[in-house]
Order: structure tokens, then C-alpha cells, then sequence
């Protein structure tokens, strides 16, 4: 269909219409290697973390497959784990893991979006010749576009807020992420205590890029942002909007790290073992060094390290270790 669309539109449709990206067989780890397949040190951290904060449970938002769930259900069965996503059930996840479309109600939980909010659609504005910032359309089949009408309403005032444009240098972009801030909002919502965490590439209003981040990604690769089903089209998140976003929906404690450090402080240090152990215990040295390699991976400040971690308590203490 080469109809034009908004961008936010033209991106649900390929990524979550019928036959969208996400709802494909393989899933997002056909395409991508996150922190969840890079190593079960990750799912640890996590488990760590919700132990520190005295919580049994843990939601994990934009579930993808399950993986982080399974992870974490070796790790600590004790564990109560609930999934969400629009895909339908995995059929190999464990019966006791819950799975719905939408975060459970009234539950006391640590809240986890890994990855999530980059993938709910948003709209894209560029500033047109006179210094006022449109909307842009684009053709889904193609990945053309045309600048639409003016933002206005919510969108403008975000765009006030947040990611100021008007009067800037023509051709300057930006995402407005209305929809994420509301997402977010309504994931902390349904806590009725617990700690929520998102992590995601993200940025600040002090460093926002220029031209925006929209970008896309096949098979490890990146492409052309072309909304046809065939790629997943994503863009970062401005954390400090979603930040204010959980905390007018009840959050508080808001804590603002990147991964390398947050990995760190709960325990995944990437330090190599000692290489005397290789000559008292060979077996525990080769696993230790595998461990080191992959909290290095999760770690790397150029890599998965660099994500942002933003961390919220709903009715709970944020853990001083992060």
C-alpha cells in the first residue's frame, strides 16, 4: 500500500498490522541481538535487582519471545513472571509464566521495558522553509516522504516542552514522543508498588540530535527506515519525557544511569579471573572467563553499555545500589 501515511501510522501498520515485523515467526531475536541473547548475566542483574527491592514479581513489558522470562525462571524459580506483548503466547513458554497483551492491573512488581518503547510508533516533524516544524508523511512501500501539515495540539506542545523547533534551521527534525510518555504512564499505572525500569538508547533535551533517529534494522543490519513489514523502523527514546511522564502517573526516586553502570553496580563487573584459579579449578576459570566476556559485551561503553536505564519506584524505595 503505498498510500501516504504519517510516520506514527505507517509504523504501526508494518510493525504490528497483520503479517507486521514483530508478529513474524522468528521474533525480534531473528533480527537482533539484545542484552536478553547476549548473556543470562542480564536476567541476574534483574532478579538482583527485584530482590534488593523486596519484590517477587516481575513484568516484563515488550516480551518479544519470552526470553528474558525463561532466563530468569532458571535463575530464580521462586520468581512470579508475567509477559506482555501483542504477539500471541509463545508455545514453548513454561505454563506458570503469564502472558497477556496488556500490563496486568494492580500488581506489585519489578516492571521491566527492555528495549520496548523505541518500537511504539511516534510521529516525525521536520521544519519546513518558513522555520515551522510539520508533520511528515511518507509513502509505506517506498519510504518516501513530504512534508504534511503543521504539528499542533499535543504534539506542538511536546514538541515546547521537550524538543523545541520552531523558528530553527529548516530541515532540523525530531520525534514526538506523545505516545511513548503515555505508554509509559500507563505501564506505571497498573503497579500498585514496585520498581519500573525502562532501557533504550536514548537522549536528553540537552543533547538532542539534530536531524532525529529514525532509523531500521533486518537481520543485524541497518537499512533504509522503509515501513513496508520488511524491517523493524525505530527511533530513541527522549528519556527525560518519559521520566516526567511516570512520575505525573505516581512514580518517584527517578534515577537516570547507563547500562554500563547500572550492569555494575548489581554485580556484573566483567573483571577477569584470577589465573591461578586455571591451575586449582579449570572448569569454574573457563567459566568465569566466558562470564567476563559477556558482561564486557553488556558492558561496552560503545555497545549495549551505552544504553540508558531509567529507574522508577511506584509506592517502593528505588535500591541505593542503583
Amino acid at each position: 500500500m503505498n498510500t501516504w501515511s504519517t510516520w506514527r501510522d505507517a509504523t504501526h501498520r508494518a510493525l504490528y498490522g497483520s503479517g507486521g515485523f514483530y508478529l513474524r515467526p522468528e521474533g525480534p531475536a531473528g533480527h537482533f541481538r539484545t542484552s536478553v541473547h547476549a548473556s543470562p548475566l542480564f536476567a541476574g542483574a534483574l532478579a538482583w535487582l527485584a530482590r534488593a527491592a523486596g519484590l517477587r514479581t516481575v513484568v516484563d513489558v515488550g516480551a518479544g519471545r519470552g526470553e528474558l522470562l525463561v532466563a530468569l525462571r532458571r535463575i530464580d524459580p521462586a520468581l512470579a513472571l508475567h509477559g506482555v506483548d501483542v504477539a500471541a503466547r509463545p508455545e514453548a513458554l513454561p505454563p506458570s509464566i503469564g502472558w497477556s497483551a496488556e500490563v496486568p492491573g494492580d500488581v506489585s512488581a519489578l516492571l521491566v521495558a527492555n528495549e520496548w518503547l523505541d518500537n511504539v510508533p511516534v510521529d516525525v516533524v521536520e521544519v519546513d522553509a518558513h522555520g515551522v516544524p510539520r508533520i511528515v508523511e511518507v509513502e509505506p512501500g517506498t519510504g518516501r516522504e513530504r512534508l504534511g501539515a503543521e504539528a499542533s495540539g499535543t504534539d506542538a506542545a511536546w514538541l515546547d516542552r521537550w524538543w523545541p523547533l520552531k523558528g530553527a534551521e529548516p530541515g532540523l527534525r525530531a520525534e514526538v514522543g506523545v505516545p511513548r510518555d503515555e505508554a509509559w504512564a500507563a505501564a506505571v499505572g497498573a503497579l500498585s508498588s514496585g520498581i519500573a525500569v525502562a532501557i533504550d538508547y536514548g537522549h536528553e533535551r540537552a543533547s538532542r540530535p539534530l536531524f532525529g533517529t529514525l532509523a531500521g534494522y533486518r537481520q543485524g543490519r541497518a537499512v533504509p527506515p522503509v515501513p513496508d513489514g520488511t524491517c523493524d523502523v525505530t527511533s530513541h527514546v527522549a528519556v527525560d519525557a518519559i521520566a516526567a511522564a511516570g512520575e505525573a502517573a505516581g512514580a518517584t526516586g527517578t534515577t537516570h544511569l547507563t547500562q554500563r553502570t547500572a550492569l555494575r553496580a548489581l554485580g556484573v563487573s566483567g573483571a577477569r579471573p584470577p589465573y591461578e584459579l586455571a591451575r586449582s579449578d579449570p572448569r569454574r576459570y573457563l567459566t568465569a572467563l566466558r562470564e567476563a566476556g559477556e558482561a564486557g559485551e553488556l558492558t561496552a561503553r560503545e555497545g549495549l553499555g551505552s544504553f540508558r536505564w531509567m529507574v522508577q519506584g511506584v509506592q517502593t524505595e528505588v535500591p541505593a545500589l542503583v
